[in-house]
């Protein structure tokens, strides 16, 4: 009989194997290149920018660093409370469904439609953070409910109430992991919190995208420096007892922004987003619903078709990308390699490619290379690929070596690599979705990507071809997880309900 450890090793050298091929197909027919005359010089000057952040105008970057937070608390604290219900109704497949539907949709996506008719308004920020951290940690939630210890539930005398049980019985065991998982979102909050200020929140992103645009590079570095000393010293400032005064004292700090026109509002619902051809009272039933075939089969050929083309290529190439980014530097924060100093070294490292956000990323690297595919994937691979690592990196220091196991890359290869390829390929799959819909948005930037059609249709004013594709985006990334989760069920994949961001 094959022992159990040779067909999952089997399965999962073919299923690499697989995704690396297809990768490389992808590679081929990419849109790769430099374009810019001289990118070495400007990435010289960003560079020295960092090492000479320019902190000379502090009250603006801290009023950019305290709205960044604001948006980030108030929108997490939402999401997490209104997830926490959704979970408790998650067995319902409409709620499944619908979190699904809601948590596919960047937050960039969402942002942009609560721009048409509530403008630069807080509420805009707030919306567009917390409906999709609500479908994300419904999710969570209800699998840390589901896999908390049921006995104490078992053990309660007859009678007990509905509400006494839960909160007694089943909530003490999942609490540490809530609390957990809760203060990982928060962290993916403040990333998401920096990016809207790319579509014009006064966020720490509206400030690196102005500095960066004048060339201001002593200014981004000094952006850049404050935004990774907050993600890192997240748990030092971040406590049990002051979350609730962070979370009452958010709101307050978001600024006004302009006054929302409800007229807008309504306009927004009853005719910008009705497709065209039913929005013309001249034409009869029959006639309207030919033009909306019409209408849609223009979307599709023209928009959706070159869009889901370069946003799956791209996404291909970006996975198996940040595979690569995982496997080599999880050793730099792992105890089996390198002193305590390297490993401080290399925790710098994670917390700068996983704390900076793809989007700026991307746009950094747009900027400096010119308009390509080139830009997103290493900016996807860093970012995700910083994620992983640091994950795998952590799971290292928990195995313990034998007294004759070999070093350097022998112990790499021969003892660490074989027990934590299973949850690397867990993590790197359920990331999939993510990097996915990421690549979407990456469109904004110039990238032929779906997020480009979108941001094309927004700017001519055609709302409802926008929200056929974002509809479109949406069913792609929910088709993506399904075929990850089965991917992960055949292979007997398991990671940690905290890889998701």
């Amino acid at each position: 009989m094959t022992p159990p450890y040779a067909i999952f090793a089997s399965s999962t050298r073919r299923a690499t194997g697989l995704f690396v091929v297809i990768a490389l197909l992808c590679l081929i027919i990419s849109d790769i290149a430099v374009t810019t005359l001289n990118p070495w010089h400007e990435m010289g000057r960003l560079m020295w920018g960092i090492v000479t952040p320019d902190f000379l105008h502090l009250e603006q970057l801290s009023t950019a660093l305290l709205r960044t937070l604001a948006f980030g608390f108030t929108g997490v604290a939402i999401g997490s409370v209104s997830g926490f219900m959704l979970a408790l109704i998650f067995h319902l497949r409409f709620v499944r469904v619908f979190c699904a539907f809601i948590r596919s949709i960047h937050e960039l996506f969402w942002a942009l439609i609560f721009l048409q008719f509530f403008g630069l308004h807080p509420l805009t920020g707030v919306l567009a953070i917390c409906i999709p951290f609500a479908g994300v940690f419904a999710k969570v939630y209800s699998e840390i409910l589901e896999e908390a210890d049921q006995t104490p539930h078992k053990l309660l005398p007859q009678g007990s109430g509905l509400i006494s049980s839960f909160v007694f019985a089943r909530i003490p065991d999942a609490w540490p992991h809530l609390v957990a998982y809760t203060s990982y979102r928060l962290e993916c909050g403040l990333r998401s919190s920096a990016v809207l200020g790319f579509v014009g929140l006064p966020t720490i992103g509206f400030q690196l995208e102005s500095a960066f645009s004048q060339g201001n590079y002593s200014e981004v570095g000094a952006l850049l420096l404050l935004f990774y000393l907050l993600i890192a010293t997240l748990k030092f400032w971040v406590r049990p007892k002051l979350i609730g005064i962070y979370v009452l004292a958010a709101p307050w700090f978001l600024g006004s922004g302009l006054p929302i026109i409800w007229g807008n509002v309504a306009r927004f619902f009853t005719e910008d987003i009705i497709p065209a051809p039913l929005r013309d009272a001249g034409l009869s039933g029959a006639e309207s619903f030919n033009q909306l075939l019409l209408w849609l089969q223009d979307i599709f050929i023209h928009e959706a078709l070159p869009g889901i083309w370069n946003t799956l290529v791209l996404t291909q190439i970006a996975l198996v990308a940040t595979g690569i980014v995982t496997l080599i530097t999880f050793p730099l924060i792992s105890r089996h390699f390198g002193n305590p100093t390297k490993r401080f070294f290399g925790q710098i490292v994670l917390v700068v490619v996983r704390s900076t956000p793809e989007y700026i990323l991307a746009y950094m690297l747009l900027t400096l290379w010119g308009p390509s595919m080139l830009p997103a994937i290493v900016a996807l691979a860093l970012h995700n690929g910083g994620v992983i690592a640091y994950l795998i990196g952590r799971q290292s220091n928990e195995l313990k070596l034998r007294m004759d196991a070999p070093t350097g890359l022998n112990r790499y290869s021969f003892e660490l690599l074989p027990r934590l390829y299973g949850p690397f390929l867990a993590f790197l799959f359920y990331r999939w979705e993510i990097i996915m819909r990421e690549t979407a948005i990456l469109g904004i930037l110039g990238i032929h990507t779906l997020g480009f059609y979108v941001d094309n249709a927004i700017q001519d004013i055609r709302f409802d071809r926008a929200m056929i594709l974002i509809l479109i985006t949406a069913l792609l990334n929910i088709l993506i997880d399904s075929i990850s989760r089965k991917i992960r069920d055949r292979l007997r994949l398991k990671s940690a309900s905290t890889c998701e961001a």
